[in-house]
């Protein structure tokens, strides 16, 4: 009977040292156990003992191009693709994306293509399988999502800024989303500064996305303009400041990416081409030619047309208060005269059609048939924060700004 067991030990102790690993030892020279980690990303498959090629789809390069390059015949090529056509379409490999062949290794060289994992993006990966029984499947790389905190005050440029803070430039278009209709980016002062609580999503240590920010502060000459996150679970807006007024307003600040503003609002500028004293109820924002021109706000196209001076001009009204126009434009979207347009959809081009010394966009806005200067015209809100949500705001505001004015007297390390 002991012989027996001691013959059943032995057998199952071979068996185990047999069994292949896809798992390493780490070194060091303490008798403890060594500490055991995986070699790669549970890709389905045991990966050591193959040899890895890795490179990039070619421009123009097809699946069976590629499966042809990396060792395959076009019969295994075409049994493959058939075998996995309802796990990946071949026709959404893209150039310039990553791929990792996995060969069994050979003494005379590179051996037979196993599998081969095709990076999707930086997250999403579909294995094939190579020979037979043909297969294919998807994986993805663990994302995780960190809580940040930022305190960045204007420099230089907000981009350089951030980068030297440590955050990632892509939370700059978050907050600029957010901060649409309440702060001019292409404008930002030195000694601005912004503070926020955001959540990022992180892969393999790069950041990927920007999951959402929950309070962010917007500073300038001491006065503080918050914005907090609370979805009321009604699909609209998420964004309100501290008085329930939405953070999207009825109008963009700007309606345009501009290099600079080259004249203001006036009703005594000095005309730049002839030279004669004369209201410019506008301001020109100068832009390279070709620049997109957006409405500020929804509204209905009144009219497109040559407006002499002004060149290619598109004017919008908004609602009963509030008509802009967009005037010496290069060349128009796709819009004619009655379709509705929405906040931020592209009208035009910048130009310099009509009288102009350089290429510029010349904005306009009437309130009530009055010419109001864009840059100091207060933009209404969009609705308003129910008042049964109010607490909660409250509640939330309460929260967030104890915990930001915390993590400002003891910065965070990362």
């Amino acid at each position: 009977m002991k012989k027996s067991l001691l013959l059943s030990a032995l057998v199952l102790i071979i068996v185990w040292i047999s069994i292949p690993s896809c798992r390493f030892k780490g070194s060091g020279a303490s008798d403890a156990p060594e500490p055991v980690n995986d070699t790669v990303y549970p890709l389905g498959f045991c990966t050591d003992s193959f040899e890895v090629v890795e490179g990039k789809l070619k421009n123009g390069e097809i699946f069976s191009g590629l499966m042809t390059r990396l060792g395959l015949t076009p019969s295994q090529t075409y049994a493959l693709k058939v075998a996995t056509d309802s796990v990946f379409d071949v026709r959404k490999l893209r150039a310039g994306n990553s791929w990792q062949a996995y060969y069994e290794p050979d003494t005379a060289g590179v051996g037979k293509l196993s599998y081969l994992v095709y990076d999707m993006d930086r997250v999403s990966m579909t294995v094939f399988k190579c020979d037979e029984p043909y297969a294919a499947w998807k994986v993805s790389r663990p994302v995780e999502v960190q809580t940040r905190y930022l305190d960045v005050t204007i420099n230089s440029s907000l981009w350089n800024d951030m980068i030297a803070e440590g955050s990632s430039p892509l939370l700059i278009v978050t907050l600029a989303d957010i901060y649409a209709w309440t702060v001019d980016f292409f404008g930002l002062r030195k000694g601005d500064r912004f503070r926020a609580i955001y959540e990022q999503k992180v892969c393999e240590g790069d950041v990927i996305g920007i999951e959402g920010v929950d309070y962010a502060v917007f500073s300038r000459d001491g006065k503080d303009l918050q914005a907090i996150r609370l979805d009321t679970g009604d699909g609209g807006n998420v964004y309100w400041n501290e008085k329930g007024e939405s953070m999207r307003k009825a109008f963009l600040k700007a309606p345009l990416k501009f290099n600079r503003i080259s004249s203001g609002f006036s009703y005594h500028r000095k005309h730049p081409v002839h030279g004669t004293v004369r209201p410019h109820t506008g301001v020109d924002y100068a832009a390279p030619t070709g620049t997109p021109v957006m409405s500020i706000g929804d509204g209905t196209v009144i009219s497109k047309g040559w407006g002499g001076g002004g060149g290619n001009t598109v004017k919008i009204r908004h609602n009963s208060v509030y008509t802009t126009a967009y005037l010496h434009l290069s060349r128009y979207a796709n819009i004619k005269v009655g379709d509705r347009v929405s906040q931020g959809q592209v009208i035009g081009y910048v130009g310099m059609t009509g009288t102009a010394t350089g290429p510029h966009l010349d904005f306009r806005v009437w309130k009530n048939g009055t010419p109001v200067n864009p840059l100091t015209m207060e933009s209404p809100s969009a609705e308003p924060l129910a008042e049964e949500f109010m607490p909660a705001l409250d509640s939330v505001i309460r929260l967030r700004k104890a915990e930001l004015d915390s993590l400002s007297r003891t910065p965070l390390s990362y």
